[in-house]
C-alpha cells in the first residue's frame, strides 16, 4: 500500500492518546481511557492499531545523563577526511559516549551529541576521531527543546 498523507492521518482521539502517552508511557489503559473519555477496550484497540501502523514504535524511559554524572554535553559536526567515511562512522558507533548521531547533507557528514564527565574526556574522544576527520565542537549550555514531535 503506497504511503499517502491520508494513510498517516490521525483523528483527535489518536492525537490525544499519543499526547498522554508522551507524558506518561506507563499509564494504565484504564487511566488512559478516563483521560480520553473512551472505554479501556477501545483505547487498547486504538493503541494497538497505532503500534501496527508504526505511529507508536516503542514505550521507553528517558534518563537524565547529568543524574549519572555526565555534566558536559557537546554537539560535534564531523567531516571525514577523503576515504575515511566508514572509519569515522565506526569510531562514532563504537564510542558509547555518543548518545545520538545523524548522517547529514552539506559540509559535514555527521552531527553527533555526546555526553562526558570532563573536558579531558571530551578531548580524548575527539583526538581519536580527529585523526580521520575535521571536527567542529560546541558545548551545550542548555537544551531548550527536548525530543519534541513535529505537529500532527
Amino acid at each position: 500500500m503506497p504511503r499517502t498523507l491520508k494513510s498517516f492521518a490521525l483523528d483527535s482521539v489518536d492525537r490525544e492518546i499519543i499526547e498522554v502517552l508522551l507524558h506518561d508511557a506507563r499509564i494504565s489503559m484504564k487511566d488512559l481511557a478516563n483521560k480520553v473519555k473512551l472505554s479501556a477496550p477501545s483505547v487498547s484497540e486504538r493503541v494497538e492499531r497505532l503500534q501496527e501502523r508504526g505511529v507508536i514504535r516503542r514505550f521507553t524511559i528517558e534518563v537524565d545523563p547529568a543524574s549519572l554524572g555526565y555534566d558536559l554535553q557537546a554537539l560535534v559536526r564531523i567531516k571525514p577526511l577523503p576515504g575515511k567515511l566508514q572509519v569515522v562512522q565506526k569510531l562514532i558507533e563504537d564510542t558509547p559516549e555518543f548518545s545520538e548521531c545523524s548522517k547529514v547533507t552539506g559540509n559535514d557528514c555527521f552531527i553527533a551529541r555526546l555526553h562526558v564527565f570532563t573536558i579531558s574526556q571530551l578531548d580524548q574522544i575527539l583526538d581519536r576521531i580527529s585523526r580521520s576527520a575535521e571536527l567542529n565542537t560546541s558545548i551545550v549550555k542548555a537544551q531548550t527543546i527536548r525530543n519534541r514531535l513535529p505537529p500532527f
